[in-house]
């Protein structure tokens, strides 16, 4: 058989591969515009370019494709390029991610080893818990403190519902460990008591704000940002749980601050998985008790019944009874908070102050 003409159309052209070679080199973007992220939708990002100058924009911003998988979240400084107008059907593209001051994260359980990020650059976690309907559960609040210290956060507890039952014994648990606590319950003409002190708490930070279902988190958030909107759940009567309302983070501005001021509103979670947590981290949050600990026998858990514990004596040689007494006290908190980290308490569980 005689051999066959040659015809150009023998000549097959992969899709995208062109004769010119790619370089790994990237744009420098020299043209970029510092933003802020206050909200994370389906794969679009709504983003303040100058937050809080005179030339203030609210943008929809993408991703580039050459930051891969890096994950962008409300309270993140990014630099943006091409059409930062803010005009309808205009749309941004995010090409740097900027340093993270903090970083919180959680993940599903404590053996998840993917980490979910909450929130970037956020200085307090507000941890809003009712004080009845639903019960408080004392263990989510332990985890949540974890996660904050170990991001070197600072901690509110937003104890809500004061006018249903007392907020003592949970400000007694917490105190101990450098946790503020602000009492809200509602006022005979409806208005929050108590919001004023923690709209003062949080003036000039930025704060993200953490709560099961139902606990009233959503009302906080539209007490403190009029303009939110944010939808509000009932709790279940058979259950005791409450409806997720909020289906995405996002941050607001509170108006009436000395200080530009910013709150993130999350959605309920159920479980705070702290697979993330190194348990060190949780003693360095401790200033006094790591400065004890140093003399405690190399390999010491630091828990209840470790042998030789240095925290143990420190409590007992306290000079008086009262003293002893608030040594032991935050003694049992960081232990608490250890205890929730290593796994051995059960998140979800319901429980009481005891």
């Amino acid at each position: 058989m005689p051999a066959r003409a040659f015809d150009e159309r023998d000549v097959r052209i992969r899709p995208g591969k062109g004769s010119r070679p790619r370089t790994k080199q990237r744009p420098e973007h020299a043209d970029a515009r510092t933003a802020m992220v206050v909200a994370v939708d389906r794969g679009r990002y709504t983003v303040l370019v100058d937050p809080g100058g005179p030339d203030e924009t609210r943008v929809l911003a993408m991703k580039a494709r050459e930051l891969g998988r890096q994950r962008v979240v409300p309270g993140d400084r990014v630099d943006v390029v091409g059409d930062t107008s803010g005009d309808d059907g205009s749309l941004a593209r995010i090409v740097r991610i900027g340093d993270r001051r903090t970083v919180l994260r959680r993940t599903a359980d404590d053996t998840d080893p993917v980490e979910r990020v909450i929130v970037a650059n956020a200085d307090t976690l507000v941890v809003v818990t009712a004080l009845a309907d639903p019960e408080p559960r004392t263990r989510m609040i332990d985890r949540c403190v974890a996660a904050a210290y170990d991001a070197r956060m600072d901690v509110v507890l937003a104890l809500t519902k004061a006018d249903l039952a007392s907020a003592d014994e949970l400000t007694a648990m917490y105190a101990p460990i450098g946790v503020e606590v602000v009492v809200t319950r509602r006022g005979d003409d409806g208005a929050i008591v108590g919001l004023d002190v923690l709209r003062d708490r949080l003036d000039g930070e930025i704060s993200v704000l953490v709560g099961h279902s139902g606990v009233g988190k959503s009302t906080l958030v539209n007490a403190l940002v009029p303009d939110a909107r944010r939808a509000i759940g009932r709790v279940n009567d058979v259950t005791g749980r409450g409806r997720h309302t909020s289906t995405s983070a996002v941050a607001l501005e509170v108006p009436g601050t000395r200080e530009p001021t910013w709150v993130v509103d999350t959605p309920g979670v159920r479980s705070f998985g702290l697979a993330h947590v190194d348990p060190a981290h949780l003693l360095h949050a401790f200033a006094d008790l790591a400065a004890v600990a140093e003399e405690c026998p190399r390999g010491c858990t630091h828990l209840e019944g470790s042998p030789d514990c240095a925290l143990d004596e420190w409590v007992e040689a306290a000079a008086d009874d009262e003293t002893r007494a608030a040594r032991a006290a935050r003694l049992t908190s960081f232990r608490r908070l250890l205890l929730s980290r290593l796994g051995t308490t059960d998140a979800d569980a319901p429980d009481r102050p005891r």
